[in-house]
């Protein structure tokens, strides 16, 4: 983590400039906090007061969807393992067509598919792909092996205990699309919110079959936003009779972007007691950092804070030297490759690839795009302090090795909520080894994830599949 990478408070003169120039989510997310602009107040979205009576939203544009779905079925994806025994689609849902604006899906049926409920992934950044991520590093049925042609079946896919539909959002991001250049000038929090509701009215308009069907918001990052705000707008939404109402049971957020100041200060206490920073060096921080302004005593205190070059996701994981340098040594270290980026990009930007998942390549496909975000709340838990009293289930968990949204401000902020403790704090276990920690508050449960980084089921894939198959059971990770 380098200085300039955790020197948040330092403001830069212009936002995600717009040229797509690579980024992973962690850089993604450090530039649009030292973007330099101001958050909007939390009471200026219509749709984040869940005790606002009367509220009446026109319906929403709904294109016609017979016979897409079959249209959208993937027959097959290239170099795929060769016992596939599930049904996967890709293709676009329209969100505005006079803008010519719309959204890239890929759907993993499960097995039984008709008796298991439908999770919807979203990744962060702002501007990630959460094909990339999500699909082919992170929760789906495949991960691409090392020579960018080929897939490997992924055990713990969490298409074993659900229907899991990935979203690439806004609009701009992967495969997602708008012909409108001023679109990607007006992206932010709202847009992407309104988008991705307009997105499941649509899909599920296509995929008749999932109306009635639990349905629950899953993501990680960024995502802090995206999930808890697309819930309460979902929310909203049901009261009103001229729409379909979405039967939305839960949410669950890795590593969760929720409040601004909170991470901020979070962050150096977390490399500060993993031993990655000094003493000397941590107490000038405390000593002149407020987080809420930057000021030069703070910023020459934050510029000490110099941790090498590490993995800012995993700060104990190896990292990518060369594109097939690490194939032995990620053997050694679980089931995720630090090359993997290079591996899904290359297959990702195959034509026949493309082709098969039904997709529109304008442009190189990347993971992350650089997009205009002109609005974001500062924080977002009062609306996770509202969804905690509506009776879904809220999840927040955190793999315990991340340094970039740390397990120290998914506790910090959840204090800030004040929620009374329902479950003391006590470890779960995934296949006889401890899986990692979780309590119950009043209305959401946190759980950590051991030997987790930032992408929690890259990491960890059997131990996410255990914790998410609690979470969509209702219960809490088991204790033996």
């Amino acid at each position: 983590m380098r200085t300039t990478y955790i020197s948040l408070l330092v403001i830069s003169c212009c936002l995600l400039a717009l040229p797509n120039t690579y980024a992973n989510q962690a850089e993604q997310l450090q530039r649009l906090i030292k973007s330099g602009v101001a958050p909007v107040p939390l009471e200026s979205y219509t749709w984040a007061n869940l005790d606002a009576n009367g509220l009446h939203f026109s319906p929403v544009y709904i294109g016609p969807q017979d016979g897409l779905m079959e249209k959208d079925r993937i027959s097959a994806l290239p170099g795929q393992p060769k016992d596939v025994d599930f049904a996967q689609y890709g293709g676009y849902v329209t969100i505005d067509p006079k803008k010519g604006r719309s959204l890239f899906y890929y759907f993993v049926e499960s097995q039984n598919s008709s008796t298991k409920p439908l999770v919807l992934w979203l990744n962060g950044g702002p501007g990630c792909s959460s094909l990339g991520y999500g699909a082919m590093e992170e929760v789906g049925p495949f991960r691409v092996n090392s020579d960018g042609e080929t897939l490997g079946r992924n055990n713990y896919a969490w298409s074993n205990v659900a229907n899991v539909l990935f979203l690439e959002s806004p609009a701009g991001v992967g495969f997602s699309y708008t012909n409108i250049t001023e679109d990607k000038f007006e992206s932010g929090d709202t847009r992407t919110a309104e988008d991705s509701y307009t997105f499941l009215i649509n899909w599920l308009e296509r995929f008749p079959q999932y109306k009635n069907r639990d349905f629950f918001i899953t993501g990680e990052s960024y995502a802090g936003h995206y999930v808890p705000q697309l819930a309460s707008l979902i929310l909203n939404r049901n009261k009103s009779t001229n729409q379909t109402v979405i039967n939305l049971r839960g949410i669950a957020i890795g590593n969760a972007y929720v409040d601004n100041l909170i991470n901020t200060e979070a962050i150096y206490e977390f490399i500060w007691s993993h031993a990655l920073i000094s003493d000397e060096t941590y107490d000038k921080i405390r000593s002149n950092c407020n987080f809420s302004a930057p000021n030069s005593e703070c910023n020459n205190a934050m510029n000490e804070a110099d941790t090498g070059n590490i993995d800012d996701y995993n700060i104990y994981a190896p990292t990518c030297h060369s594109y097939n340098s690490m194939k032995t040594l990620s053997k050694a270290f679980g089931d995720f490759d630090p090359c993997s980026n290079n591996y899904v990009e290359s297959y990702l930007n195959d034509p026949a690839v493309q082709k098969a998942l039904h997709a529109i390549s304008k442009t190189k496909w990347q993971f992350c795009s650089l997009l205009n975000w002109i609005d974001r709340p500062e924080t977002v838990l009062p609306i996770i302090k509202q969804l905690t009293s509506t009776g879904l289930s809220v999840w927040l968990y955190s793999g315990d090795t991340d340094a970039v949204v740390p397990v120290t401000s998914t506790r910090h902020a959840i204090q800030k909520l004040g929620l009374p403790v329902s479950n003391s704090w006590r470890p779960w276990y995934s296949n006889y080894e401890v899986g990692g920690y979780v309590v119950e508050y009043k209305g959401l449960v946190m759980a950590t994830v051991r030997g987790a980084g930032h992408m929690v089921p890259s990491y960890q894939p059997e131990r996410a599949l255990t914790m998410i198959s609690s979470f969509l059971q209702g219960k809490l990770p088991p204790a033996a």
